[in-house]
């Protein structure tokens, strides 16, 4: 590595890891002022709160990830404008482009980086919300809920025991399609064993065909082997967004979709998931042209640079969040908007520098 390129690096972490280490205690102090009545009410300890916020940093760090880079870029960037070493770097015959090259590199690694700990994320979103809502043990136990699966069969349950795997007073419903019959079945309970899945006990199964042809069987044992939920998933209440990996959400969304449901608000949580990530190398090419310039002042200029910056990205991704949410434009688009946006801006700044 040349000389020049320790020097881009090694601003560049410093700035970087300070702002990572200075961001998430400010997300912190602002979440805990605002719903710190609630932790009162629901009788948390110091110590509770402390812990849910320690499984919550993934998340401040993954928010982190742009503003640290867009930070320590603009400060790179344009400390080594103002000390003219961005001069003596194209009076050597070394262009602009190439003198931010390693600021790519790093912004790629941190990129990876960032989509690495989006896997963490959920998992640690989901911990602390048990411990903020002042959850107690996982029951062993529900009654009377209704279940749609993956194959687009809805159960009604009375009543299901996870420790023995029995479901008592179960129904199940599927509606006409072009390829099979209206399916309704009744049985007294059913069982579930590993390997073989769950076995319905005691019961009779009624089709109505599109012709209005009607058959109804009674039986003792019928093996179910289409439902693969295990005892324990089927205990589990509906996770908010943020506390489901990206595996989780495609598959729900999937299942919303082939069951009629709107599938919409999951599928822009799901490609969010992968685009905020992403605006880490967006911003870091961004910001590198605007700090180019040592007409705009110094260190207020460049706080005021990636404020600015930082608060029309978030709104551009809240708003296109909305958009897609609302219908008006695709999942896809709301949640790649922004950075195709700054991505586009940021080629026509780099263009227009003088290299």
């Amino acid at each position: 590595m040349k000389t020049l390129d320790r020097l881009v690096v090694w601003s560049f972490l410093k700035l970087f890891v300070v702002v990572m280490l200075a961001v998430p205690p400010l997300f912190i102090l602002g979440d805990f002022t605002e719903r710190s009545d609630q932790y009162l009410d629901r009788g948390l300890s110091r110590a509770d709160i402390g812990l849910s916020y320690l499984y919550k940093l993934p998340e401040y760090f993954q928010y982190a990830f742009p503003i640290a880079a867009l930070v320590a870029t603009v400060f790179t960037i344009h400390s080594m404008t103002r000390h003219h070493e961005v001069v003596a770097a194209k009076a050597g015959g070394i262009s602009f482009h190439r003198l931010v090259a390693p600021l790519v590199v790093l912004g790629v690694v941190l990129t990876v980086a960032a989509l690495a700990l989006s896997g963490i994320v959920p998992r640690g979103n989901r911990i602390a919300a048990q411990i903020q809502r002042a959850e107690g043990p996982a029951r062993t136990w529900r009654s009377d809920f209704v279940y749609r699966s993956e194959t687009g069969l809805s159960w009604q349950v009375a009543r299901l025991t996870a420790s023995d795997g029995r479901m008592t007073g179960v129904v199940l419903e599927r509606p006409p399609s072009a390829d099979e019959p209206a399916l309704h079945i009744a049985a007294e309970s059913a069982t579930w064993a590993e390997g073989e899945g769950w076995t319905l006990n005691a019961g009779h199964m009624r089709t109505l065909a599109p012709d209005s042809t009607e058959r109804d069987v009674q039986f003792a044992r019928m093996l179910m082997p289409s439902m693969v939920e295990r005892p324990e998933e089927l205990l589990e209440v509906p996770r908010e967004p943020e506390e489901m990996t990206y595996n989780e959400i495609a598959r729900l969304a999937a299942i919303l979709e082939r069951t009629g449901g709107d599938a919409t608000e999951w599928l822009v949580r799901r490609g969010q998931l992968l685009s905020v990530p992403v605006a880490t190398l967006i911003i870091i090419l961004f910001g590198a042209p605007l700090a180019t310039s040592n007409k705009r002042g110094g260190t207020a200029s460049g706080i005021a640079l990636s404020l600015v910056t930082v608060i029309v990205f978030t709104m551009m991704l809240k708003f296109a969040g909305a958009l897609g949410e609302a219908g008006a434009i695709s999942p896809w688009s709301a949640a790649w908007l922004p950075n195709v946006l700054f991505f586009g801006a940021s080629i026509l700044l780099l263009a227009r520098v003088r290299t």
